[in-house]
């Protein structure tokens, strides 16, 4: 029989696996685009992917990085895929955030805001699209480079797995990224970021390496009470080591491990972690990944990132 965690990967996994275009036309849409300013310049060119061949526990990698910036360097963001992807293979399952995700399109959107509601697939409340709006006028997106893995169908239960795929990140993509990718090097400048299982591993390996990752985050991360609990003393440890360090855990209304995240955004605060939280509209699906959760992550590590850089 399975276990109340196994049941749950394997739902997440087969809605992840579903279609969801109409789910995303038939979702309420709802839009501000009135009250917004007129279209500013833009104030970077989008990215350009480029497929990375590996050795480890992961063989492959897609790097998105900003086009037509020359001489300059930029904070790095390690996005990690869900489930649905990890079965898919490494050839397929690495592009699960580019494209999959769309967040080649959401890296091109935030270059030259404002954003509307159909950028988020309608899941967005007017208020919270006039806060991303003003804050792209104050702090307009610069450009980050993702680094997109390959993410293996990890055991989340074994927390050796979890460490040795952050070594991987640490010892072999970031290196990798900082010599041919116009990428800053140090933890002040680094994230790690992911959904669903992608966030859980996020959480543990970047909690294990606050000395590699100044910001560590999650988007519907497939945790349960029990890791709630440890991330609770792992963040407290990483947070001694490096005080600067940035957190924030993100779920939404319709996410099934919206209860587990929302005690892990309490426990943390009981504990007085410091962190971010966001619960916002959408399912744990496609559509979200492609919404408001792509916008969320990478919103946030810019404006994280470039603070401490």
């Amino acid at each position: 029989m399975l276990s109340r965690r196994e049941a749950l990967l394997a739902f997440a996994a087969a809605a992840c696996s579903r279609a969801t275009k109409d789910d995303a036309k038939s979702a309420a849409t709802v839009s501000s685009a009135s009250a917004l300013p007129a279209r500013v310049a833009r104030t970077c060119d989008g990215v350009e992917s480029v497929m990375w061949t590996t050795s480890g526990v992961s063989s492959r990698a897609v790097i998105l990085r900003p086009k037509n910036m020359h001489n300059t360097r930029f904070p790095v963001l390690v996005a990690l895929h869900g489930r649905g992807e990890a079965l898919k293979g490494p050839e397929r399952g690495a592009l699960g955030w580019p494209d999959d995700y769309a967040l080649t399109t959401a890296l091109d959107r935030v270059c030259a805001p404002p954003l509307v509601a159909d950028d988020f697939d309608g899941l967005v409340e007017p208020a919270h699209l006039d806060e991303v709006n003003a804050s792209l006028a104050t702090r307009p997106f610069r450009g980050l480079v993702v680094v997109c893995p390959y993410v293996p169908d990890l055991d989340l239960r074994r927390d050796a797995e979890l460490v040795d795929y952050g070594k991987f990140v640490a010892t072999v993509l970031l290196p990798r990224a900082v010599r041919e990718m116009p990428a800053l090097a140090g933890a002040a400048s680094t994230g790690i970021d992911g959904v669903s299982l992608g966030g859980a591993v996020a959480l543990r390996a970047g909690l294990a390496a606050p000395d590699v990752f100044g910001a560590v985050g999650a988007l519907q991360p497939a945790i349960d009470d029990a890791r709630a609990e440890e991330l609770v003393d792992l963040a407290r440890a990483a947070r001694a080591k490096h005080p600067s360090l940035a957190l924030r855990v993100t779920t939404s209304h319709d996410d099934y491990y919206r209860d587990v995240v929302r005690a892990l955004d309490a426990a943390w605060t009981k504990a007085n972690v410091a962190h971010d939280f966001a619960e916002l509209p959408g399912p744990h699906d496609y559509v979200f990944n492609r919404g408001p959760g792509a916008y969320e992550m990478i919103l946030w590590h810019a404006r994280v990132l470039r603070a401490q850089s």
